[in-house]
């Protein structure tokens, strides 16, 4: 492409008239300088480090204290992955469980025969990378092949099942099966059938399940239903409250650093027509790393996904094919020095663009990881020539097949972008077989990015085509096809379905895997944003609904302390 590209300015400029810029007329960002002006906590002292310190051990106590009853283990595990201190634990859990998969591998499962731990163990053991056949369910079918009708009266077995069905692979019609039965028993429970805390993860499994949920977002949401459960320990509580106070505060520097940056770039004044949404940023990014460790990997992330929206908005909606094919060309070159013939806002963006690459190139030859740039700049190069194709789509008024356009448009959903960022700024254990991995275009990258693409196409797709706006897949399948717009909904979100068991497969260990399963996670956490930001319609760029919401429970408000000081001894 790139030939064609720096080919064609001279005739292009005598073909194509003045063109009449157009606007989507983006609401502005509902922030403003609200976390440039925050005031951070100041309980984060040598008081604080020391009471954290020894509640970790005491947690850890707790947790090597359950591997003589396999119940209790399980379920200790899957409450400190829920309340979001796992990260603090990663090498005993994962020893744990491996211990557990190869003794359960080849013999009787001591809780055969209890629907809660046997979805609990599978769910964990996948969780991890671990095959677990989907066969130790068969004994919960009757004998013409449907689930058994008691099962129903186990809300909590029905639940454990439900969480576990969505990590399921292709082929495993049981789970299929599973899902339809779980689903409908668990809508139909009212108020007076269980206690209010199951009934609250009941109902908050159903909207946002376990495996699609953003770990971070569910932590924060799991502390206050953990604290009404009558079994909940004291310690563990504590720790969770004081764990999410402290990275929140970690998360608000961050995120005030950030919002200075935007606020000197300046780029929500000096280009006007795009969208204005770096908390928004911030927020998608803190779904992929939330941990303390990646906080470089954040801060780039969010900056890169910033520049890439706006970057979005120029060739969707402001600028003239002419300008763009510029424009094109000379992130192609990648050439500070050569961009005299690009119009002026086209000048300040690539020199902002320009800036946040410098910044990461220094920080990398810091570490002595310099290598890791150009990597950075060939996905950038590739987002930047599938935008191009895209608005050559439009000015051509191009209807493309579905194959020409997934092809194209799985780029430039920015999620192979942003999985090689993210990969970037991740520390040592990223090598440079990493990134040629996924030069590779390997499959859960493919997965994650269709999901990407097709959820947001379908709730987006309506506004864009009312403002001028390349087909989407709902068109694209419409056309090809010769179906209704709600017909090419339900193959789309089949295919969505679809893409999520090739995630769930790729992220099962094989014996010849060499992708540390932490970078496989950001990718999965990739896919999560856009179950939890798209779902219900495009909850970037209308911020004004549930994302505000979410925004507001991870980077406003701290978790409720249950005495005056949870520091007191």
């Amino acid at each position: 492409m790139s030939s064609h590209v720096s080919a064609a300015p001279n005739s292009i400029r005598k073909a194509i008239p003045d063109v009449t810029r157009r606007s989507a007329n983006f609401h502005p960002s509902i922030w403003g300088d609200y976390f440039a002006c925050h005031t951070f906590n100041s309980m984060f002292d040598d008081h604080f480090e020391q009471e954290f310190i020894r509640l970790k051990e005491e947690v850890k106590e707790m947790l090597y204290a359950t591997t003589n009853k396999l119940s209790q283990q399980l379920n200790f595990i899957d409450v400190i992955q829920r309340l979001g201190v796992s990260y603090l634990f990663e090498s005993e859990i994962d020893e744990m469980l491996r211990d557990l998969y190869y003794q359960g591998s080849g013999g009787a499962y001591v809780h055969d025969h209890d629907l809660q731990m046997v979805a609990l163990r599978f769910r964990l053991l996948r969780q991890q990378g671990h095959y677990v056949s989907c066969d130790v369910f068969k004994k919960f079918k009757d004998t013409e092949g449907n689930y058994k009708v008691c099962l129903a009266n186990d809300i909590q077995g029905m639940l454990s099942l439900y969480e576990a069905i969505h990590l399921r692979v292709h082929g495993e019609d049981i789970l299929e099966d599973a899902l339809t039965f779980a689903t409908t028993h668990l809508k139909s429970i009212t108020t007076d059938m269980c206690p209010p805390p199951l009934l609250v993860k009941l109902r908050h499994a159903l909207d946002q399940p376990i495996h699609k949920d953003l770990p971070w977002l569910g932590a924060k949401h799991y502390i206050s239903i953990y604290e009404q459960e009558a079994s909940h320990s004291e310690v563990l509580l504590k720790f969770a409250k004081l764990n999410f106070n402290f990275l929140q505060n970690m998360h608000q520097k961050e995120l005030a650093d950030m919002t200075m940056w935007w606020k000197k770039v300046d780029l929500s004044k000096k280009l006007p027509f795009a969208r204005d949404r770096l908390v928004e940023c911030y927020f998608w990014i803190l779904g992929v790393c939330f941990e303390p460790q990646y906080s470089f990997a954040r801060i780039i992330m969010t900056k890169v996904i910033a520049m890439t929206s706006v970057m979005d908005d120029v060739y969707d909606v402001y600028g003239t094919m002419e300008e763009l094919v510029l424009f094109t060309d000379a992130i192609e070159r990648w050439d500070i020095s050569n961009i005299d013939h690009l119009p002026e806002y086209m000048k300040f963006f690539y020199k902002q663009l320009s800036d946040v690459y410098k910044e990461i190139e220094t920080e990398l030859a810091a570490q002595g990881r310099s290598y890791r740039v150009d990597y950075a700049k060939e996905a950038m190069k590739k987002q930047v020539q599938a935008y191009f194709v895209e608005a050559r789509w439009l000015h051509e008024n191009y209807m493309p097949t579905m194959d020409e356009y997934m092809r194209i448009s799985l780029i430039s959903s920015g999620y192979p972008l942003l999985t090689c960022i993210s990969f970037v700024g991740m520390g040592d254990i990223v090598t440079k077989d990493a990134f040629e991995w996924l030069n590779k275009d390997p499959k859960i990258v493919k997965a994650a990015s269709l999901i990407a693409r097709l959820m947001d196409d379908i709730v987006s797709h309506k506004f864009e085509q009312e403002r001028g706006h390349v087909a989407s897949a709902v068109e694209c399948y419409m056309n090809q096809h010769e179906v209704s717009e709600e017909q090419a909904y339900d193959e789309l979100r089949r295919q969505v379905v679809e893409a999520w068991k090739d995630i769930n497969e790729e992220l099962l260990i094989g014996p010849e895997d060499h992708v540390p399963i932490p970078l496989l996670t950001r990718v999965l956490n990739l896919a999560r944003v856009m179950d939890v930001m798209y779902k219900d319609g495009d909850g970037y760029t209308n911020a004004k609904g549930k994302v505000r919401n979410y925004i507001t429970s991870l980077l406003i408000e701290p978790v409720q302390l249950a005495t005056p000081s949870l520091l007191a001894s």
